[in-house]
């Protein structure tokens, strides 16, 4: 007679991987069924080689056809993940079949059906494996909400008001005992039934359309592979699934009936695969459905042979050493009896984390919580990321950069790491090259820092973290190539055929020159041309020479052949100087503060660009348009007089801002004219007295009405200084007022003798003088 087992687990939890090893070991099945894809089967081996180390994760995803370029974001397509930690009872499961050489399959609905293109996919779904199985969390209370949280309402009936601390106490931190299978079994079969007397409206309450229906066609398959798996002639199969479908595979449900539920199905054409997962993807937070809410607790609770408290508590003191953080073995012990007390006062059978994360903050911490922030990060999620055999299948562009990985010795890692390039060393510019072509194809493992490249031209900083879905994101790209440099040539030259703006155009060639994409610099250099020759908006060829030009400086810098480049940016600063007088007439206060923009990028870019005769040119157009200043918005006339005081093409700025600030001219139009003035920076007014004088006696002499109008302008202004910038002019200024003062001396006439004879005779009594002459 054949013998079936039903193991209800829940999908990632110590306890529960911990004593379904210890069931299956007692039961000793010809056959093991796990709840997954089994488009996997043919690569379920691999679970077994040496170099597989969880966390890891099933992917399914839909490959390109056959000459279709459209991968990346916007294709439509999507993947699923079906992630296994070290304490995941289905990865225990595996391991424990392919150890004792028996037969491992995958149960559930086929990801070929799961994956389906809908008519309102986003570009990119992806879903991380199935539904969870009674998540912890508040239940809900009407009874509708069984389905959604079953947990909930078992640790309500057990008297407790925190799901996970129940489910913990009861699964999870137990050491030993009997198996806690049929407790679960018995305890969900109780929910379903309970479910089924519910009317089929209120069943289905709160829950995601079609969710019942896909619930009812995965069940199905896994008691259709069950009856295959034991016409098959085994006599003792383990299922191991989901606690909330236990019943379901324990009922007798007619063949035909399944058959009937399963018959019609769409499906799509998918690849199955293994890849390398982090413990940071599998907790809640990271909105994984079925995440737990402690990854690196749970890891330390499976692997730790004895003790996990003191373990625990031992690393926890390691980390903060490494910190620099005093903590000695004294404190150890003490968090430990702490930890111990609690749980013993709250009736648990082990101190959890709650009771640990206490203890940490009180002893080992001494109350303070940026180093339990940091515990937290380091060990309770305990970010690790797994790895995968090299046979494991993979399409060539991955291939292709973990070649390029190992030959650069950057190895991917979970946790952010900061990485100093100088790219005067052929090894780091071949690194800034990879990481540059890979963001091209949406693969963000590396990210420049915000500052961007250094001063020097020659350094880049980057911070690298690998994320689990950047295997997705490179299977994506493979329709573009088979090796990264190829996928990131025909991705850059589709960007440069569809870009819509001539800023689009000139970030693509700077991105193109950073990645040394050569191959692709003739057809982005041939649009760039085309787009700047016939566009005759200033302020976009004005937004478009800041990329081109640091391309021009950072490419000789990488030895990359800019010629073509150079050619469009001397046309474009020609069209600019010739076309701004006319663009910059009678600017409202918006455009006036986009162009103000625009004009100090240009600026900075010719002056990064060290062309003279460029510079020059551009000098020549700023002074003509102050010579003309009633044409020009107030902001942008400051900003000019400011440019051409700093080149040192000016010698009357303060009478140029003696008559902005005059009384003939408007509060609103001399505020705007100093802030576009002093937008360059405060240090001016601290070297400049007759400049500072100008502005304190204009700000002193507005009207109460007029200073509440400029008032904003005037605090963005010395707002964006640093502070000490501004206690430096606040300085300054006073010292001007003393030296004004005492240049002046009193005046005699405004003394009134008898009102100060009471004041002088107190002063000199407190100084002891009442007798002096």
């Amino acid at each position: 007679m054949s013998h079936v087992e039903v193991y209800g687990i829940r999908h990632h939890g110590p306890g529960s991987a911990r004593a379904l090893r210890g069931a299956l070991e007692e039961f000793k099945p010809d056959a093991v069924l796990i709840e997954g894809p089994p488009e996997a089967d043919p690569i379920v081996e691999l679970a077994g080689d040496p170099a597989m180390a969880p966390p890891v994760a099933l992917l399914a995803y839909s490959p390109a056809p056959a000459g279709d370029t459209g991968g990346g974001r916007g294709s439509g397509r999507k993947a699923a993940f079906w992630p296994f930690a070290e304490f995941s009872p289905e990865w225990q499961a595996i391991r424990y079949a392919l150890g004792a050489g028996v037969p491992v399959r995958f149960c559930d609905l086929p990801a070929a059906h799961q994956l389906v293109p809908s008519d309102d996919a986003d570009e990119e779904s992806e879903q991380q494996g199935p539904e969870p199985e009674g998540e912890a969390g508040a239940p809900p209370e009407p009874a509708e909400g069984i389905r959604l949280d079953p947990l909930g309402w078992l640790a309500k009936a057990a008297g407790y008001d925190d799901a996970e601390r129940w489910w913990d106490d009861v699964v999870e931190h137990r050491g030993g005992g009997p198996s806690p299978f049929p407790a679960i079994a018995e305890a969900m079969t109780e929910l379903r039934e309970q479910l089924a007397e519910l009317p089929e409206g209120a069943a289905s309450a709160g829950l995601p359309p079609g969710h019942l229906r896909r619930e009812e066609q995965r069940e199905a398959h896994m008691r259709r592979t069950l009856r295959r798996t034991l016409k098959e002639g085994h006599e003792r199969v383990a299922v191991v699934c989901g606690a909330w479908h236990v019943p379901a595979l324990r009922a007798k449900v007619p063949a035909a009936r399944d058959d009937r539920t399963l018959r019609g199905l769409p499906k799509a054409k998918v690849a199955m695969t293994w890849v390398p997962w982090t413990h940071g993807r599998l907790a809640g937070r990271s909105g994984y459905g079925a995440g737990v809410r402690s990854p690196g607790w749970y890891h330390h609770l499976f692997t730790a042979p004895d003790r996990p408290v003191e373990r625990w508590l031992t690393a926890a003191a390691r980390v903060l050493r490494d910190e620099d953080l005093h903590v000695s073995s004294a404190h150890v012990i003490e968090a430990v009896r702490l930890a111990e007390a609690l749980a013993a006062l709250r009736g648990r059978p082990l101190a959890g984390l709650d009771e640990v994360t206490e203890a940490t903050r009180a002893v080992l911490c001494e109350g303070a919580d940026l180093p339990v922030e940091l515990i937290q990060r380091r060990m309770v999620v305990g970010e690790r990321l797994g790895a995968v055999p090299e046979r494991t299948p993979m399409v060539p562009l991955q291939r292709d950069l973990q070649a390029q990985q190992r030959r650069l010795r950057l190895k991917p890692a979970a946790l952010d790491k900061e990485q100093d390039l100088d790219l005067r060393k052929p090894t780091d510019l071949e690194r800034s090259r990879l990481l540059h072509r890979l963001r091209l194809l949406h693969v963000d493992w590396g990210v420049p820092a915000a500052a961007g490249r250094s001063k020097g031209t020659f350094r880049e900083t980057w911070t690298l973290a690998w994320r689990p879905e950047f295997d997705v994101e490179l299977i994506e790209a493979s329709a573009w190539g088979t090796t990264v440099q190829g996928a990131a040539t025909a991705r850059a030259e589709a960007i440069a055929t569809g870009a819509g703006t001539l800023g689009d155009l000139t970030s693509v060639a700077e991105r193109c020159l950073l990645a040394d994409l050569g191959d692709a610099l003739p057809t982005v250099m041939r649009a760039l041309a085309d787009r700047a020759a016939v566009d005759t908006d200033v302020a976009h060829l004005m937004s478009a020479m800041p990329a081109l030009v640091r391309a021009l400086r950072y490419g000789d810098v990488r030895g990359t052949s800019t010629g073509p480049l150079r050619t469009v940016v001397d046309g474009l600063v020609v069209r600019i100087c010739v076309g701004l007088p006319p663009a910059v007439a009678g600017l409202d206060d918006d455009a006036a503060r986009e162009f103000l923009g625009h004009v100090d990028a240009v600026h900075g870019a010719l002056a990064l660009l060290a062309d003279e005769g460029h510079i020059e040119r551009w000098r020549r157009t700023l002074e003509g348009l102050v010579a003309r200043p009633e044409a020009l918005h107030g902001l942008i006339e400051g900003r000019l007089t400011r440019l051409l005081l700093d080149a040192g093409r000016l010698d009357d700025v303060a009478d140029r801002m003696a008559r902005a600030v005059s009384t003939g001219t408007g509060p609103a139009r001399a505020a705007a004219w100093v802030e576009g003035f002093l937008s360059g920076g405060g240090l001016i007014l601290m070297h400049d007295t007759a400049l500072l004088r100008l502005v304190d006696d204009w700000v002193a002499g507005l009207p109460g009405d007029s200073f509440t109008d400029v008032l904003p302008l005037l605090r963005r202004t010395f707002g964006a200084y640093a502070d000490a910038e501004r206690r430096a002019i606040g300085e300054r200024l006073r010292r001007l007022d003393q030296t004004s003062a005492a240049s002046s001396g009193p005046d005699e006439e405004d003394v009134d003798a008898a009102r100060a004879a009471a004041a002088t005779a107190t002063v000199l009594h407190i100084l002891g003088w009442e007798g002096s002459s």
